[in-house]
């Protein structure tokens, strides 16, 4: 397979300093609206990236489930790969990429657990066959057969067939306050435009244009 001549040009937008809002987290969330209302699928899915306590990387597509001033908020499993890794290096980078706006976020900071009540009133939200899923899945766990898995969820479904589904105390919420936010808007000839805001404790936000 040859991809080594896979080319597309960007063209469609531009990004000024002029034209940004001081606060990233406000940027964000027109960026976002605009992915949104422009139909991107999936505009809340992001690439969340992890490491080791010596340095490990790993990366997998979450979703976000919240964005404040706080920072960037999603719900896992604490006992998978990527709970363990944040508990022993709390810091982590996302990224998210709406190939039709030919747009780009990225984000590092570190990493926070969401309150309990945060947590169960996201988790009360899901649908219930999601709930199901949050206590049967032994998430990044090996297991026997796909079967099993169903058979765990049977025995779930069965467990809390007469009430309302509590969240599982190894389930909830994390959330990445931010230390530095990227926008990256393609360009014609790879002269992307980039973005950056850093967090000063002086000074609030500092906007710095990088060279593509």
């Amino acid at each position: 397979m040859t991809i080594d001549k896979e080319r597309k040009d960007y063209v469609r937008f531009s990004l000024r300093e002029e034209d940004v809002d001081p606060d990233p987290i406000r940027q964000f969330q027109r960026w976002f609206d605009e992915a949104t209302q422009s139909e991107v699928h999936d505009p809340n899915a992001m690439t969340l990236a992890t490491a080791t306590a010596d340095g490990r990387p790993s990366a997998r597509v979450v979703l976000l489930r919240g964005v404040d001033e706080r920072g960037f908020a999603f719900f896992t499993n604490y006992q998978s790969k990527k709970a363990r890794e944040l508990g022993a290096n709390p810091r982590a980078a996302l990224v998210f990429f709406w190939h039709d706006l030919e747009r780009q976020v990225r984000i590092e900071g570190r990493v926070e657990r969401a309150t309990a009540p945060e947590s169960d009133q996201y988790f009360q939200s899901r649908p219930v066959g999601a709930k199901i899923g949050a206590w049967a899945s032994p998430q990044s766990e090996v297991i026997p057969s796909r079967d099993e898995l169903e058979k765990r969820c049977r025995e779930i479904e069965n467990r809390f067939s007469d009430g309302p589904i509590p969240r599982p105390a190894n389930w909830g919420g994390y959330r990445v306050v931010p230390e530095a936010i990227e926008f990256w808007q393609g360009r014609p000839n790879r002269l992307h435009d980039r973005l950056r805001y850093t967090r000063s404790a002086e000074d609030g936000w500092i906007i710095e244009r990088l060279a593509p």
